[in-house]
C-alpha cells in the first residue's frame, strides 16, 4: 500500500474530526450558557423573573420556555449540519479511500 496515497485522506479525517468537535462544542457552550445564565437569574434575581407581565403570567415563563426552545433549535442545527456538510465529507472520504474519487 502506497502511504502518499492515504495522506490525504488521513488529512480529510482529522478535518473532519476537529470539525465534529467544533461544532460541538460551541452549540454545547451556547446551551450551557443560556441554561445556566436562566439559573443564575433564578438564583439571584428572582425579581425579573417574577416580574408579572399579565394576569398570572411572569417573565419567567415564556423565559423558561425560550430555554426549551433553544435546546430544541440548537438541536436542529446540529441535525442540519451533521445531515448535510458532515455527512457529504464522510462520503467523499469513503470514496477516496475505495478508489472512486480519483
Amino acid at each position: 500500500m502506497d502511504t502518499n496515497i492515504r495522506q490525504p485522506d488521513e488529512a480529510l479525517f482529522q478535518e473532519l474530526v476537529r470539525k465534529k468537535w467544533t461544532v460541538s462544542l460551541v452549540l454545547t457552550a451556547i446551551m450551557l450558557a443560556i441554561y445556566y445564565g436562566f439559573i443564575l437569574v433564578l438564583a439571584f434575581a428572582k425579581d425579573i423573573l417574577a416580574a408579572k407581565i399579565g394576569e398570572g403570567l411572569t417573565v419567567g415563563i415564556p423565559i423558561g420556555a425560550l430555554v426549551i426552545l433553544s435546546a430544541c433549535v440548537l438541536t436542529g442545527v446540529y441535525v442540519a449540519w451533521a445531515n448535510g456538510p458532515y455527512d457529504r465529507a464522510v462520503k467523499k472520504i469513503l470514496e477516496n479511500m475505495r478508489g472512486e474519487g480519483k
